[in-house]
């Protein structure tokens, strides 16, 4: 009896790890499904004819309405040497055939989601060499030059810092994608399709767009040459003459401990080389992290600045070793935790049962593993929703706000901007961050960590 039921342990995280393989590696991003209000009160775990017992308990978190109906208001929060926004945008999805059926058609929509989010003070797009599928490699880059450019040309910006680099050859070592001809851009800045284009942007300040690009430490980048050539390749898809922060995606410490050195270095060079303004790396556990920290420190003939550090980081996640010495770790340092997959790939959102599962084999078959140990959490993050007149999707983002992250869900369309946009400008008080918290570290199944997290 004890040999069944571990091999079906066995089984069952076998199952989790390869949806993770599948959901992650497969198509490498950190977008998160969200919800409108309307839908979110279709779908309410609790019946609205009834009160909740938590409700009670909750009533001290409740928010005034007038606030919530305050304009969104992202504010600016320390990342190293650099200041960037408190709410980020994940890429994943900008280029993805694999789970997010992109095409082409969809650029109008990702772009007014784009011009949303740069309209009420988000800077802070994270990206990677690697998002996008097959032919479609490097297309979130492409697009986020593309949009900015075009966000630019609808303020009147003179956009002097691109570079015409349509004769240079991509060196980067694989991943590179195709870089973009400026027929595209000039076709894409003129376009009228789009109903957002042709309307005047409101008056605010502009504030430059950062991008904070992961490198994909593949097999074939052995070198810090490689690490370099690779930045260089981003910069061309973005055409733009330096990245805000340029990352490391994965440790290789876990499979090809060697790789480690060559990648600190070249990452390292890319900054020398003034081809960023810092560093940052995801999936780092706090070990790992603290060995870059002391390598930095001791081992460099000039200092160069580590601004962020991201991992999965949510509700479903909470409860994780890594996730809660991780905020420590940060602290030590002095760099920015990024929460990546801060839904927790759109289950937070309350969108969910099992009875309506997502249509993507992948997310619906781990939504299936998920759903039932995590259903007190989404009582509670129902419950604390209703209190604020905030969607479950906001609360579950404006906690990691709390926690003094920076979460960069993903946003497809104006909307889902407009959603993510909800859940700042405002802050869960600490009854109800307690609550949460309380809720999270007793999920029975938390989400399975990145196969690429070390220690």
């Amino acid at each position: 009896m004890v040999v069944i039921k571990a091999r079906i342990k066995l089984i069952t995280i076998l199952r989790l790890v390869l949806l993770w393989f599948l959901i992650v590696v497969g198509s490498t991003t950190h977008n998160n499904s969200l919800v409108s209000v309307s839908a979110l009160n279709n779908n309410l775990i609790f019946p609205t004819t009834t009160r909740n017992p938590l409700s009670s308990l909750l009533s001290s978190f409740s928010f005034s309405s007038s606030s919530s109906n305050q304009q969104p208001n992202v504010g600016r929060v320390s990342a190293g040497p650099l200041q960037i926004s408190s709410l980020g945008i994940g890429t994943w999805s900008w280029g993805n055939r694999f789970l997010f059926d992109y095409d082409t058609s969809q650029d109008d929509d990702l772009y007014s989601a784009y011009r949303e989010l740069r309209q009420a003070g988000v800077t802070l797009f994270d990206t990677a060499d690697s998002y996008g599928t097959l032919d479609l490699n490097g297309r979130a880059e492409q697009l986020l030059g593309i949009f900015e450019r075009r966000y630019r040309t609808e303020r009147g910006i003179i956009d002097d810092n691109t570079k015409n680099n349509d004769n240079q050859k991509d060196t980067d070592g694989g991943g590179g994608g195709v870089v973009p001809k400026p027929s595209l851009m000039t076709m894409l800045l003129s376009s009228s399709s789009s109903s957002s284009s042709s309307s005047t942007l409101s008056p605010s300040k502009y504030l430059p767009q950062q991008v904070a690009t992961k490198l994909a430490p593949y097999p074939w980048r052995v070198t810090p040459s490689q690490i370099v050539n690779a930045a260089k390749g981003s910069l061309r898809r973005l055409e733009q003459p330096k990245l805000a922060i340029a990352q490391l995606h994965w440790s290789t410490a876990n499979y090809q401990p060697f790789q480690e050195r060559a990648l600190w270095e070249g990452i390292c060079d890319v900054y020398d080389q003034g081809l960023c303004d810092a560093i940052g790396v995801s999936n780092y556990g706090p070990q790992q992290l603290q060995k870059l920290c002391t390598y930095l420190e001791n081992e460099r003939p000039t200092p160069v600045p580590l601004a962020i550090a991201q991992i999965q980081y949510s509700l479903m996640t909470y409860g994780q070793d890594v996730t809660q010495d991780m905020d420590d770790v940060c602290n030590n340092v002095n760099c920015r935790l990024v929460a990546y997959s801060p839904l927790c790939l759109g289950l937070l959102t309350g969108k969910y049962t099992l009875d309506k599962l997502p249509t993507s084999t992948a997310r619906r078959q781990l939504f299936r593993e998920l759903l039932p140990g995590a259903t007190p959490l989404l009582n509670t993050l129902n419950v604390i929703a209703k209190e604020y007149g905030k969607t479950q999707s906001q609360v579950a983002i404006n906690w990691c706000i709390c926690k003094g992250t920076v979460p960069i869900p993903g946003a497809r369309n104006a909307v889902q901007a407009k959603e993510n946009l909800g859940a700042t400008g405002w802050s869960l008080k600490p009854d109800a961050v307690r609550a949460l918290d309380d809720a999270a570290k007793q999920v029975s199944k938390p989400m399975i960590q990145n196969i690429f997290q070390t220690k």
